[in-house]
């Protein structure tokens, strides 16, 4: 009587190395997985044998390493694989090949935010400067853009019944009318409630001089500490039937209906 080896849970089947650390969740296509790496190469790999299938190269930053490197998760819907990635750009590739079929400039801020579709659209937010873009899916075609004060954005974006939710490092999240493409509702975090007026200018923006006195390292490690008080939302929104629940840097997790 023969018996087959059967592997244990949890072995080791295969490892891909690329050149530096990888932030990014993998999504998995048509038996490909889709993953960007730190060291500026968007990867499709066999999902089943780990054989790298083709490699993209993004921008790089020889000079100080800040616009470099690919944080943002991979979409892929009709055919496209969509990411963003810190060199500022939001790309939609073939899935198949690699191609470059188009891509969006942000002109020098991260797109850190995971790219979610609907209807032939996809929208992602980007870091610095705060914006929430709606693009054409198939051209890259601006349809629409919304401004949120020039408060950063590194939670992507989840859609249910024409309405988008995204937080934002302000303390709030905030859901959006697709259709009417305007915020319907935002949600304010205790720690926007409690600290928000003093990291916030009159005008809506961030106060970055309040919390940044120096650019030494301590006090750049303080100064970000002290604007993730205001109850900043970092995660993505998760939607379940009537409610929506988002994690906050107050230590909170809300659910909202």
């Amino acid at each position: 009587m023969s018996t087959r080896w059967i592997p244990p849970l949890g072995s080791l089947r295969w490892k891909f190395k690329t050149g530096d650390v990888v932030h990014a969740a993998p999504a998995i296509s048509g038996g490909t997985l889709f993953v960007g790496s730190w060291d500026s190469y968007f990867y499709a790999l066999d999902a089943g044998s780990g054989k790298e299938v083709w490699r993209f190269k993004t921008g790089e930053d020889p000079d100080i390493h800040n616009q470099v490197g690919i944080q943002s998760s991979a979409a892929v819907a009709d055919g496209v694989v969509y990411f963003g990635c810190r060199d500022s750009k939001f790309y939609a590739l073939d899935p198949a090949t690699g191609k470059e079929r188009w891509s969006y400039s942000n002109k020098g801020s991260w797109v850190i935010s995971s790219p979610a579709l609907s209807d032939g659209k996809v929208y992602f937010a980007t870091a610095d400067t705060g914006l929430l873009h709606a693009l054409e899916a198939k051209s890259g075609a601006l349809l629409f853009t919304l401004e949120f004060n020039r408060w950063p954005m590194f939670s992507s974006p989840a859609i249910a019944s024409g309405i988008l939710y995204i937080g934002s490092h302000q303390g709030k999240l905030n859901a959006i009318d697709l259709k009417a493409q305007k915020v319907a509702w935002s949600f304010e975090t205790e720690g926007f409630k409690k600290n928000g007026s003093t990291y916030t200018k009159p005008d809506g923006t961030p106060n970055y001089e309040a919390a940044f006195f120096d650019f030494f390292y301590d006090d750049m490690i303080t100064g970000v500490q002290k604007l993730m008080s205001v109850g900043a939302v970092l995660s993505t929104p998760v939607v379940a039937g009537n409610n929506v629940y988002v994690g906050s840097t107050d230590g909170n997790v809300y659910a909202l209906m």
